[in-house]
């Protein structure tokens, strides 16, 4: 491990900050042109399937290349062969062409770069960090990103009514140009001789190895299964408040704009605090943070009035790096490096499903079922699904670190 780790991994962080933000004023940027051009929920709903499936095949392999290669190379690849395509938007913007195809190509292969690159950063982070201090990175790296999604739509709204769309793209194209240049020239990352002999198997013989490894893992099985189940619940919670808010309490625009502000503050105070303090077990946090979000949605279908609605969403905003942080903190520790790669893969690629996939069913229902009986419904489910964290003695001996295993007096 690098002795001077601290320099390497704010090197790190900082690039994949710059990378994060110029993609956020891309999506953001593509996703309000279309509305506005389009106004059609059809092709809304395309624009979200075009920005999601792709991350779901490029997940399949995107997990293998980061256990055979240099992980380094590729985040670099990936946010390269991104920036480009966002360059050559631009030029095409520039020279006229506003095409709605376009913008939807766009979304698509910056889906695709995203399958590749998040496995890649994540399944990096712990060759350039110490064991003991991963939780505390992830945590202050989830406050990061939680900055970057709170700050990105009022940048993306502020740069679009002064300079035309493709300004926007052309900022994509230089951050995404200094966070490779951080990371390929200052960010060091040590050899690591790889246990498997890639050579003689093929890329789908390693992914079904990687499949099998998570199969064989019982405790990263149910795991991996009740994070996507649980994230599958939350996802009225995530995307279906707006519309709530707008029916419960009235359409004023500072309403949507006050519940987005106080749920990302509180992710970032949350990512802060994960950092000083956290329970030793990880496995006594993720159920804990799961029982203050389940209580937290059922209370959202229970106030009528807007302020303690406000204060349980700071809460909840609180509470989810405690859910987060330690979940890949721990997969992080307990995972053969050689596998690594293809287990946060898995990760991404269900990550990436489970949103949409749960608002197939609540959207619709939305416009059926009063949503506040959808929020009471589905955070009672998840109050069900947090016990399984403090029954299950194999979930519960996996939240252990290693060297507390070794001295349990320490």
């Amino acid at each position: 491990m690098n002795t001077n780790w601290k320099k390497n991994i704010a090197l790190f962080l900082t690039s994949q900050a710059l990378s994060l933000f110029g993609t956020m004023l891309v999506q953001y940027a593509i996703m309000w042109h279309i509305v506005l051009k389009t106004q059609s929920g059809v092709m809304m709903m395309v624009y979200i399937l075009v920005g999601v499936l792709p991350t779901f095949f490029s997940s399949l392999f995107g997990g293998v290349w980061a256990d055979r290669y240099n992980k380094k190379h590729l985040i670099n690849l990936a946010d390269g062969s991104i920036a480009l395509v966002s360059l050559m938007i631009a030029i095409c913007l520039s020279a006229g062409l506003d095409s709605i195809t376009l913008l939807m190509i766009a979304a698509a292969v910056r889906a695709l770069g995203q399958g590749v690159q998040q496995p890649a950063v994540n399944s990096l982070i712990p060759f350039i960090v110490p064991e003991d201090k991963l939780l505390k990175i992830n945590g202050f790296n989830s406050s990061i990103q939680s900055g970057i999604f709170l700050i990105s739509p009022a940048a993306g709204a502020l740069l679009m009514s002064l300079a035309p769309l493709q300004t926007l793209f052309f900022i994509d194209v230089v951050t995404a140009t200094i966070a490779i240049g951080i990371l390929y020239f200052l960010v060091k990352v040590p050899h690591v001789q790889r246990a498997e002999n890639h050579s003689k198997t093929s890329h789908f013989k390693d992914l079904i190895n990687g499949l099998s490894y998570i199969k064989s893992q019982r405790y990263l099985l149910i795991l991996i299964t009740l994070f996507t189940l649980f994230t599958v619940f939350m996802s009225p919670l995530s995307i279906l408040t707006p519309l709530q808010v707008t029916r419960n309490f009235g359409p004023e625009l500072w309403r949507l704009s006050a519940i987005e502000i106080v749920f990302s503050g509180g992710c970032i105070l949350g990512g802060i605090l994960i950092g000083l303090w956290c329970f030793r077990n990880k496995i006594y946090a993720i159920g804990a943070a799961s029982v203050v979000i389940g209580i937290m949605t059922i209370l959202f279908g229970v106030w009528t009035n807007f302020i303690p609605y406000l204060v349980c969403m700071t809460i909840a905003g609180v509470t989810v790096p405690y859910f987060n942080a330690p979940s890949m903190t721990l997969i992080q520790e307990k995972v053969a490096p050689e596998y690594l790669g293809r287990v946060m893969s898995v990760f991404t690629m269900l990550g990436s499903l489970a949103m949409p996939f749960g608002m197939l069913f609540f959207g619709p229902l939305a416009d059926i079922v009063n949503i506040n009986y959808i929020m009471i419904g589905t955070g009672a489910v998840m109050l069900f699904l947090s016990v399984f964290y403090f029954i299950n003695k194999t979930l519960r001996a996996s939240g252990i670190q290693k060297h507390e295993i070794q001295n349990p007096k320490s």
